[in-house]
């Protein structure tokens, strides 16, 4: 069987597992998401059903002709129903537990499986086979009557089961003829009865995402795809700090044998930005505020108002990249990468999306802690250096390796952190920082119109020396930059959908980047496409495109990073939070009123 990204993820926003269509774990990291793999075998490079397949946990069906899966209702709890040729069957729930106890969430460093048999006489081999310092096999173990321990690379691990250990040990087939459950989480006695410990908390961690999701502002059409891409997106969020990941995943190639293996599982300043603004629009406000937390942080943390583009999940800055040469990778195409070298990159749209992910805490009356004066002076930091780089050369959004250039994208959010500093200002009552800002903000935007457009071709180049092309032409609109019916955002959507669209897809550009010509669209560009046809009055078009898009989703309702617009194949890390953004975003404003039911 060869790995493909048809995957379901579970998890607490502490750790996560991803499970494949044969019912298997093949990736999970703890103590957190961006830990060290115990379930690697989704890059590892074998195949998951061979003898000689690790980092994996698998519940093998002897003689296994069919396995249906599905979530159970609006949570992250996985229900894969196996069948054998002679109708025996069993349905096997894995989730992380989460739930509220004592006053305080319950989310361990823990993988729950119950095993149910249903029907015949199914017959079961249990596969655990956890993985250390990033590919190693070498796991030592220990067990007693009712548990395995794993000794892992500065942490343990405890199987607690009722399952016949010995059979577990030897990975003998044996019959299931009463529920079983496992508890894979801290080294430490279980406490109280493990069966029925392990169905309250399945009770407790259904009902507490089920409560979560009521509290959603879903819109009326394309309900389960909100909601699924929601839960998702809370699963990327690190809950101790506020942090979240722009994957669950490293290393996934952006295209066969690209070497575009990149270790997504860092908070990503712009890529959480659209992630909190994705779900303010569908009301999840916790998400938010625990990163303005986080934000909080870093700005206290940043020398001078300088911010990295990412930083790692506890704020740290370094994340020094390097590669697992024990692991093969995603189908054998390595690199597999840990670790991310555009910590080190001059990326200067960061500066606007910290100013936007915060300005909302001075005008949001439901936020526990709203803003105030002494924020907004830590931002003004953040808006001085917009202002001294905003017409200077980075990286770019893409974070080109090997060349800079100045950015219209990057310009134009240093331009919002200005204009949205003043708006700040104003909220507060300080009528000098709000025309300050204001004035600012002004002759930015002078700059960024006279040396962005193209005279002769009548749009926006991406870059102020050149004459590029490039999708992040199309966020002008959603910035307030330019209107929809604005003559330059016309002229330049519509060069940008004739030299980049590729059937029903986007590329980021189609011009030689460090690593050669991409040969994948980013899916979070189409969907950035599909606004704009929203906006510009052809929604008619934008729906039959959003359509097109869900169609290549994964049995689990998801996106990774990259399509093949050939094959339709899915490419990249996944799940990609731009991606489910894209999902919600376009859901919310495609979709018809709450009052066309009536």
């Amino acid at each position: 069987m060869t790995p493909t990204l048809d995957l379901w993820p579970i998890g607490n926003c502490q750790v996560s597992a991803l499970v494949d269509r044969g019912a298997r774990f093949v990736w999970g990291c703890v103590p957190r998401v961006d830990g060290d793999p115990t379930f690697s075998s989704l890059i590892d490079g074998r195949d998951p059903e061979s003898d000689d397949a690790v980092g994996l946990w698998a519940i093998d069906l002897e003689d296994c002709v069919s396995i249906d899966q599905y979530y159970r209702q609006n949570t992250p709890i996985l229900v894969s129903r196996m069948t054998d040729s002679q109708g025996g069957v069993i349905e096997v729930t894995d989730f992380c537990p989460r739930f509220e106890r004592l006053g305080r969430t319950y989310r361990p460093v823990a993988f729950v499986r119950c095993v149910k048999p249903i029907a015949g006489s199914p017959r079961i081999r249990v596969r655990l086979r956890p993985t250390r310092n990033w590919g190693d096999s070498s796991v030592g173990r220990t067990s007693g009557s009712n548990h395995i321990r794993f000794l892992l690379d500065g942490i343990q691990l405890r199987l607690s089961t009722n399952a016949p250990v010995g059979m577990l040990e030897e990975e003998r087939v044996f019959r299931v003829e009463r529920p079983l459950h496992f508890f894979l989480g801290p080294d430490e006695s279980f406490a109280g009865d493990l069966s029925t410990t392990v169905e309250e908390m399945l009770t407790y961690t259904t009902q507490h995402w089920q409560h979560w999701v009521r509290g959603l502002a879903t819109p009326f059409e394309w309900q389960d795809v909100v909601i699924r891409s929601a839960i998702t997106l809370k699963l990327c969020q690190y809950e101790e700090t506020g942090a979240i990941v722009a994957a669950l995943t490293t290393s996934i190639p952006e295209h066969a044998g690209s070497q575009r293996n990149w270790d997504y599982r860092y908070c990503w300043i712009r890529d959480a930005y659209y992630t909190v603004q994705a779900l303010n629009r569908v009301g999840a406000l916790d998400v938010l505020e625990g990163y303005l937390g986080y934000l909080r942080n870093i700005v206290d943390g940043a020398k001078g108002g300088d911010i990295q583009p990412l930083y790692g999940l506890l704020g740290e800055a370094a994340l020094t990249e390097r590669e697992a040469e024990r692991l093969a990778g995603y189908r054998g195409m390595g690199p597999v990468r840990v670790g991310n070298q555009a910590y080190e990159q001059i990326q200067h749209d960061a500066y606007g999306q910290i100013v936007l992910s915060n300005v909302q805490a001075f005008f949001d009356q439901r936020l526990f802690r709203m803003a105030g004066i002494e924020d907004f002076e830590a931002l003004e930091r953040v808006g001085e250096r917009a202002w001294e780089l905003y017409d200077k050369p980075d990286a770019g959004l893409w974070e080109l390796r090997t060349r800079q250039s100045v950015h219209t994208y990057s310009a134009a959010m240093c331009w919002a952190a200005c204009d949205r500093l003043a708006n700040a200002a104003g909220r507060i009552g300080l009528p000098d920082r709000e025309k300050f800002w204001t004035g600012r903000a002004n002759t930015m935007r002078a700059t960024i119109e006279q040396s962005a457009w193209r005279e002769d071709t009548q749009r926006l180049s991406a870059t102020f020396s050149g004459d590029d092309l490039d999708a992040s032409l199309i966020q002008l609109l959603d910035l307030r930059f330019l209107s929809p019916d604005d003559p330059r955002f016309r002229g330049t959507l519509k060069a940008v959908e004739e030299g980049l669209r590729r059937g029903s897809h986007m590329l980021r550009y189609d011009t030689e980047d460090d690593f050669g010509l991409p040969e994948t669209a980013f899916n979070v560009c189409t969907f950035w496409l599909i606004e704009a046809l929203h906006f510009t009055g052809r929604d008619a078009d934008a729906r039959a495109l959003f359509d097109e898009m869900l169609s290549r989703r994964t049995a689990a309702g998801l996106l990774s990073e990259d399509i093949d617009p050939a094959t339709g194949e899915l490419w990249g890390n996944y799940p990609q939070t731009y991606s489910l953004v894209g999902m919600i975003n376009c859901a919310v404003l495609l979709s018809k009123p709450w009052s066309a039911i009536r």
